[in-house]
C-alpha cells in the first residue's frame, strides 16, 4: 500500500499502516515505550522516516505530559443538543465511565467551527483524546481534530480513516427490523421519514428499509428527509400525505421525528394505527410519552456512550481496542404499530 503525505502531515494511523503494526505499537515507539519487539521498532522507525511523521503535542502527552482531559465534540447546534433525548442518554453513558477514570470531560457543541476555535483548542494539546457524536460529512473541523488527537466516534463515520474507532448499532438491520414489523401487520404501502443523508446512521436505516421491502417485492411509496427533528418530520409527513402516496405504514428514523409525524397525522384526522401504522427508532423517553405510545427500534444509547468512553480509555492507555464495536438492537412493540 502506498500512502502519500505532505511533510509533517502524516498521522499515527498512516505510520501504523505503513509499518504493518497496530496504532498502539506506533504510540509506544513514539513515546519511548519498551514493550516493542526490535522488528516492530525498526518497521515503525522506517515508516516514520518515509512519511516524515512529526509527533504532535497531543500524541506526546500520552506518555508523560497528559492533560487528563477528554473532549466530547458534538457537531450540532445547542437547540438540537438539548432538545433530543438521544444526546442526554449517550452523554450520561460517557460521563459514567469518564467520572470513574482519572480524566475530566469537556463539552464542545458546535454545528460549524468557522473560526476554528474548537478545532484549534482540541488540536493544540489541551486534551488527550476526543469523543465525537452526531457527525456529518460536512463537518470538516472534525477531520482536523482527528488528525491531531485520538478520536472515537459515536456512529460509523461516512469516510473512516485508517485506525479510527467507532461504536454503533447495525442501522441497516434496524431498518429491516422496522419494515419486517410493518409488513407483518399487513402494511404494503410503506413510506419513510429519514434523517439527513450526510449522516451514516440515516443512510444505513434507509438502506435497510429499502432492502427489506425489496425482499418482499415492494418499494417505498414515498421518502422524505425529516432532518432528525420533530418540526422537520411534521413537514416531511405533510409532504408525504400531500403527494397522494397514501401510506398504510411509516418508518420514521428517530423517535423525535416520529413525534412530529404523529402530530401531523393527528392534525389531518388520520388514525394511528388504524389507518397508518408508525414505527420509530431509539426507544427514547419520547416513545412512551406520545399518543399513541410508539412502537420503535431500541438502541442502547447510554451503553453506546459508555462503550465509546471505554474504547478511548483503552487507546489512551496504549491498548489496541477493536476498530468497530456494534451493539444490539431490539424491537419494542407499543400501540402505534
Amino acid at each position: 500500500m502506498t500512502l502519500k503525505s505532505d511533510v509533517g502531515s502524516a498521522t499515527l494511523e498512516q505510520v501504523a499502516v505503513r509499518a504493518g503494526v497496530s496504532r498502539s505499537t506506533v504510540s509506544r515507539v513514539v513515546n519511548g515505550g519498551n514493550r516493542v519487539s526490535p522488528e516492530a521498532f525498526a518497521a515503525v522507525e522506517k515508516a516514520i522516516a518515509e512519511l516524515s511523521y512529526v509527533p504532535n503535542r497531543a500524541a506526546r502527552s500520552l506518555a508523560s505530559r497528559q492533560t487528563h482531559a477528554i473532549a466530547l465534540v458534538v457537531p450540532e447546534d445547542t437547540m438540537r443538543f438539548f432538545g433530543d433525548p438521544y444526546f442526554a442518554a449517550i452523554v450520561t453513558g460517557i460521563n459514567d465511565r469518564i467520572s470513574a477514570s482519572p480524566y475530566m470531560l469537556g463539552l464542545f457543541i458546535a454545528s460549524k467551527d468557522p473560526d476554528d476555535k474548537a478545532a484549534s483548542y482540541v488540536s493544540s494539546g489541551n486534551v488527550d483524546g476526543s469523543l465525537v457524536v452526531s457527525h456529518h460529512t460536512s463537518d470538516a473541523f472534525v477531520g482536523r481534530i482527528a488528525r491531531t488527537t485520538p478520536v472515537v466516534y459515536g456512529g460509523r463515520p461516512m469516510h473512516p480513516r485508517p485506525g479510527e474507532c467507532w461504536v454503533d448499532v447495525d442501522n441497516v438491520e434496524g431498518g429491516r427490523m422496522a419494515i419486517r414489523h410493518l409488513l407483518g401487520r399487513g402494511c404494503r404501502r410503506v413510506a419513510m421519514i429519514t434523517g439527513p443523508q450526510s449522516m451514516a446512521s440515516a443512510v444505513d436505516r434507509l438502506e435497510g428499509c429499502r432492502a427489506e421491502l425489496a425482499d418482499a417485492g415492494l418499494e417505498l411509496v414515498a421518502v422524505e428527509d425529516g432532518d432528525f427533528s420533530a418540526s422537520g418530520a411534521e413537514h416531511a409527513m405533510r409532504r408525504i400525505l400531500a403527494s397522494g402516496a397514501a401510506p398504510d405504514g411509516v418508518f420514521v428514523a428517530s423517535d423525535l421525528m416520529a413525534r412530529g409525524a404523529l402530530i401531523e397525522l393527528q392534525r389531518q384526522g388520520i388514525s394511528v394505527p388504524g389507518t397508518v401504522a408508525v414505527v420509530g427508532f431509539d426507544d427514547s423517553p419520547v416513545a412512551s410519552s406520545v399518543s399513541p405510545p410508539l412502537t420503535t427500534i431500541r438502541q442502547p444509547s447510554r451503553d453506546q456512550g459508555a462503550a465509546m468512553a471505554d474504547v478511548l480509555l483503552q487507546v489512551l492507555t496504549g491498548q489496541d481496542p477493536p476498530r468497530e464495536t456494534i451493539l444490539p438492537l431490539e424491537l419494542v412493540v407499543r400501540e402505534s404499530a
